[in-house]
């Protein structure tokens, strides 16, 4: 783990200790807004914080002196004071019992102040004995959901890929959309938001038949069993089976749904409000109350704060609820697209920036036929290709280095390529050309001589080996193909695996000047279980003014599916479709492949 993700890990730790322990809630908030500035920076923290350079650190937006100190004490003597003090004081066990779904530190705080509860098998007997039923605001059902829970924990992977999650959801919107009563339907929450990975599934309906909604969704295909089936929400654990066959191996079974019913009127509000983040919503309720208002999943409210009661029950009238552009306009705010509602400087923007589409996709730079490890052929990708509206396909199988994918020998590429340009005067309506991913060597050379590269009108160079270098190798090892004049394209450049592998942690400020320099691309490799660039690289890429690709990767035809995981990648790094290649007319995304040549 590398020292930034190890310092974010433990800010975020220190803030649930704090929590955990009574501690002031301006404490708790500070500890977790510098883990989330630290899980998102591309700054060199490690460089900066060993040479204490706290004027730099300052610098960097969310970090105040005290952060900085601490970061500095981390770097340079291997531990942070404050850290081991709240852990001294923390049962081991406790932090475990933290990690049970729908578990919080009010309530772990409450078991461990009243029932001694320090670990997970400490919470399984006052379970067993019945007494943690003593406990404020613990009925049986709410003990059998934590029990469930712990169970489900133990046989689940976690968090699923952002590309299983959407398959789930996809079918749970299909299905309760066609429900008799249901006017409206959508999913919500961290989904909606584009994330990476997902804990679990909000869908959000509207209604006039509820008591029907509700037994669809309980007895939809693959539930294992109902959690909940209150009024206004209902919970399900769903087995995953269908879309781990459709996408690949998964360590996930199962994964929680969560049907929330909302009132037709106030649907935007609601939308607004289980979409978070939970950081943009509490923004956007301060500046709502600074405005003499209250926002909450009803409606935005007149409200002078005199009257405890919720406006809503007061019978109150919105000044807007229906959609969330009323919302944020009676706020005075642009409308944020779901992407962006991660507290991450969007409330600050005067205008929202025109972010990228899926429409706006045009090109597919980055695809492998059955000449490597590729299911399809030249001319089937192709055809698929061309029924996205795309005008460009470049065929880009691996290279030698790449053995164990198929990778093609010098000799094989001189065939491909010609199978490539007559594939290209067969099929009409798109151009297709000759390409290679081809392997930065551990030394960052190419896989290919120049000669054959010249020969090729698309390069993606990738890192695919020596994955686990050092961060200034691995920013010496990117520069150097980044510097080779024939490549176009740097491919999924840290080469991670999310939640299996974190891949290359190169100086990403000398990564995104050098590919600006010499005016090369960098990817957002569509597929979910890669995103990379992930989003805060993509962000800083746009910053620094990058080039920025978004490709599939396609394998098989289900990976242009993946598209729309890349382009929420890119906007939620705040990519314009401009500063997007594979938007580009073919006239001018050629003419730009060409000046490589």
């Amino acid at each position: 783990m590398s020292f930034t993700k190890a310092a974010s890990t433990m800010f975020n730790e220190m803030s649930q200790m704090i929590e955990l322990l009574g501690g002031d809630r301006f404490r708790v908030n500070a500890h977790a807004k510098a883990a989330r500035v630290l899980k998102d920076t591309t700054a060199d923290i490690e460089m900066l914080a060993s040479n204490g350079d706290t004027k730099a650190l300052v610098a960097l937006e969310g970090i105040g002196k005290g952060t900085a100190g601490k970061l500095i004490e981390l770097a340079q003597h291997g531990n942070m004071s404050e850290y081991d003090e709240l852990r001294d004081q923390i049962p081991k066990g406790l932090m475990e019992v933290l990690e049970i779904p729908g578990l919080g530190p009010k309530t772990v705080k409450l078991m461990w102040d009243e029932k001694g509860v320090e670990s997970i098998d400490d919470l399984l007997k006052i379970i067993e004995d019945g007494s943690i039923l003593e406990l404020p605001r613990m009925g049986q059902k709410t003990v059998d959901n934590i029990k469930e829970s712990i169970e489900f924990m133990a046989q689940s992977g976690g968090r699923l890929h952002i590309g299983i999650a959407q398959g789930v959801a996809d079918r749970f919107v299909e299905k309760m959309s066609a429900v008799k009563g249901v006017k409206r339907c959508a999913f919500a929450g961290s989904l909606r938001r584009g994330r990476e990975t997902i804990g679990d599934i909000d869908i959000l309906i509207s209604t006039s038949e509820p008591e029907a909604a509700r037994e669809a969704f309980t007895n939809a295909k693959g539930v294992m069993k109902v959690l909940a089936n209150g009024e206004k929400k209902s919970s399900i654990r769903v087995a995953i089976e269908d879309e781990s066959s459709r996408w690949g191996a998964e360590d996930n079974t199962a994964v929680q749904v969560d049907l929330r019913i909302v009132d037709e009127s106030a649907w935007g509000a609601a939308l607004m409000y289980f979409t978070g983040s939970k950081e943009h919503n509490v923004r956007l309720r301060e500046r709502a109350i600074k405005q003499g208002m209250t926002l909450n999943e009803y409606g935005l409210f007149k409200d002078d704060g005199s009257d405890k009661t919720p406006p809503q029950e007061r019978g109150e009238k919105p000044l807007a609820c229906q959609s969330e552009d009323a919302i944020y306009s009676k706020l005075g705010v642009p409308y944020y697209p779901p992407t962006i509602r991660e507290d991450r400087g969007e409330l600050d923007l005067e205008e929202t920036p025109a972010l990228i589409e899926v429409e706006d996709i045009k090109a597919e730079l980055h695809s492998h036929t059955t000449a490597s490890d590729g299911k399809m052929s030249i001319e089937e990708s192709a055809e698929i290709a061309k029924s996205r509206g795309f005008h460009t396909l470049a065929i880009t199988d691996h290279s030698q280095s790449s053995a164990v994918a198929g990778g093609l020998s010098p000799e094989r590429l001189h065939k491909h390529i010609k199978a490539i340009r007559e594939a290209n005067e067969k099929v009409e309506g798109i151009t297709i050309m000759p390409g290679s991913e081809v392997d930065i060597l551990v030394d960052g050379t190419l896989d290919y001589d120049d000669d054959l590269l010249a020969q090729l009108d698309v390069v993606v160079a990738s890192p695919h080996a020596g994955l686990r270098a050092k961060p200034k190798q691995a920013t010496k090892r990117l520069l150097k193909s980044i510097e080779h004049p024939m490549v176009h394209i740097i491919g999924h450049p840290t080469g991670r695996l999310i939640e299996r592998r974190p891949g290359l942690e190169p100086d990403w400020n000398e990564i995104f000047a050098a590919a600006l320099e010499h005016d090369v691309a960098l990817e957002i490799n569509s597929h979910w279980m890669r995103l990379d660039l992930r989003d805060t690289h993509v962000r800083a890429a746009v910053e620094a003014g990058c080039k920025i690709a978004i490709d599939c990767d396609v394998h098989r035809a289900d990976d242009y599916e993946n598209i729309r995981f890349g382009v929420m990648t890119g906007q939620r790094g705040w990519l314009t479709k401009d500063q997007c290649i594979n938007t580009w007319s073919k006239k001018e995304l050629h003419k730009w492949l060409q000046s490589k040549r």
